[in-house]
């Protein structure tokens, strides 16, 4: 059997929330088009958290280094006894601030977003852990404070990613795998600010990878020439297993002494971007990422950083597509192309990314203002918040003599996600779960048990007309290949439409039940499954 014969194209995602995809999922499962199967469909209702202690190492936060503890929530289906779960580490935004400080609704462990995707993963059989990584810079300070202290949060949050790798292989071989995971499938999450930790922890594989111009910055050592931000002497490795003024060797080696490994096996990033792809190397893991191509913070491509909190100019990163060039370039993207994965959201992501593998353009509106009447893209629709709390909070750059109901956290943060909302934030998140899926399966090299039988028009007699269609939609088979269920989903890969009883050689979707524009449809057959694109005009 070869992978891409994998059923990735009957994925049942898990949509808790979303009570239209809710009621599919029931039909779904009472039509036994298929089987389910662990890591692909949810296959758990519920999950537990259990919060510790994974590290202590030094903050700089407070101004004067000292030590602190750093937590991580480790996510875990209720109810399942399997012990060699892979394991996803997620790390969530804020601008390496603490909340309210990064002027942000979002920023800690318990967001709306990171506990959505968490518990969707739960449901799916895998573990998470959310990992606390340390906070702190000075976006105030001119320039060179600016870049070196940022440069230097971020550094510290690759080495706390790396340390929670550690920490949790540690527990596997010296402390009984209380967590029931298997060591050797572990992958990064990293969302808006967590992307830059994700994409670091995955690629920095040494010191002098850093030592590049745009992060030397003042003399300091009275020789005449720039010195580096970082230095080890004083911050440690990136790894994070080497004391240091300002860094704490933690779960160096095992309990036989011998060295505890920090890679994984997999990377996903949503609207962050790296130092530099110059970090990016063979030796890396499989790269996935997810950016509004018009994010006004985090470049698609390449640009001098914005960080939100005060809106200065930082330093010049590179961005998920030039991220995704690079790492289709070096090959590490080739398990998943080999596997030539041709679910509905593969098609949509395909449509958008100029065939960059791994990479899923998400194309959101460019709002406008009405506190200045300027521009205001989007660049983080997975994102939602309680609007009720965050109207009543004051915000730092709000205008002055604007009453607090004018503008506050709430309105700050909704400037740049105008349509805001649990339902459009899960509906995204379907989509990302929905392409991650496949590739953590194939990355995490999965039990590979279930075939598709994925059939062509000819096989089945298939024909979709017209195609275009301004109106109705006819679907026909041959008499001896009933359909017997469809979905329909459009290019950010939601569902538009389904139905799961047609059990006929016609059938028919009429003009108001689609939208406009670029259609996919997944047609089941006792026979297997076909997908089909279509356009549906205005």
């Amino acid at each position: 059997m070869t992978l891409k014969n994998k059923n990735f194209n009957k994925l049942n995602l898990p949509i808790m929330k979303n009570l239209y995809l809710m009621t599919f999922l029931i039909a779904f499962s009472l039509s036994a088009l298929q089987a389910q199967e662990r890591y692909l469909e949810p296959i758990f209702d519920d999950y537990e958290v259990e919060t510790l202690v994974y590290a202590t190492n030094i903050s700089v936060f407070s101004g004067a280094p000292e030590p602190i503890d750093l937590e991580m929530d480790i996510y875990t289906p209720a109810g399942d006894t399997t012990t060699n779960r892979p394991v996803f580490l997620y790390f969530h935004t804020g601008n390496f601030l603490p909340r309210p400080l990064n002027g942000s609704v979002a920023g800690t462990r318990n967001d709306s977003t990171v506990v959505e995707i968490a518990s969707r993963l739960t449901q799916l059989g895998y573990v998470v852990a959310v990992v606390q990584y340390r906070k702190g810079w000075n976006p105030i300070g001119n320039l060179d404070d600016r870049i070196g202290t940022l440069l230097n949060a971020a550094y510290r949050g690759i080495q706390d990613a790396r340390t929670a790798v550690r920490f949790l292989r540690k527990d596997v071989v010296d402390n009984g795998n209380q967590f029931g995971i298997d060591p050797d499938k572990m992958a990064y999450i990293g969302q808006g600010t967590g992307g830059y930790i994700s994409f670091g922890a995955a690629t920095l594989d040494q010191y002098e990878d850093i030592l590049i111009p745009k992060f030397f910055g003042p003399d300091l050592t009275g020789d005449g020439n720039p010195d580096p931000y970082v230095i080890p002497q004083f911050h440690g490795d990136p790894f994070g297993t080497s004391d240091a003024q300002a860094s704490m060797a933690n779960h160096v080696t095992y309990d036989d002494g011998n060295p505890i490994p920090s890679d994984v096996k997999l990377t996903i990033n949503m609207g962050g971007a790296i130092g530099d792809t110059s970090w990016i190397s063979e030796n890396n893991p499989p790269m996935i990422s997810f950016h509004v191509p018009t994010d006004p913070f985090a470049p698609y491509l390449e640009d001098v950083l914005i960080v939100p909190t005060t809106g200065d100019l930082i330093v010049e990163v590179q961005g998920s597509y030039l991220v995704q060039q690079k790492a289709n370039e070096l090959g590490l993207n080739d398990i998943f192309i080999d596997a030539e994965l041709n679910d509905v959201f593969s098609q949509a992501a395909n449509e958008l990314n100029d065939g960059l593998e791994g990479l899923y353009p998400l194309i959101r509106p460019i709002w406008t203002n009405p506190l200045n009447q300027e521009p205001a893209p989007e660049n983080a629709p997975w994102e939602w918040w309680d609007e009720a709390f965050w109207s009543q909070q004051e915000h730092p750059n709000c205008p002055d003599g604007l009453p607090i109901e004018q503008c506050n956290f709430h309105v700050i943060s909704w400037l740049n996600n105008q349509d805001m909302s649990a339902e459009k934030a899960q509906t995204y998140i379907d989509t990302i779960i929905g392409y991650i899926v496949p590739r953590a399966f194939l990355a995490f090299d999965l039990d590979e048990t279930t075939q598709v039988n994925e059939l062509s028009p000819t096989d089945v007699g298939f024909n979709l007309f017209p195609n275009p269609s301004a109106g109705t939609v006819y679907l026909t088979s041959s008499d001896q290949a009933p359909m017997t269920g469809i979905e329909v989903f459009d290019l950010s890969g939601r569902l538009i439409y389904q139905n799961a009883g047609i059990g006929s050689h016609q059938y028919q979707i009429n003009r108001g039940q689609l939208n406009t524009g670029m259609m996919f449809a997944r047609i089941y057959f006792e026979e297997g499954v076909l997908m089909h694109r279509f356009a549906v005009q205005k």
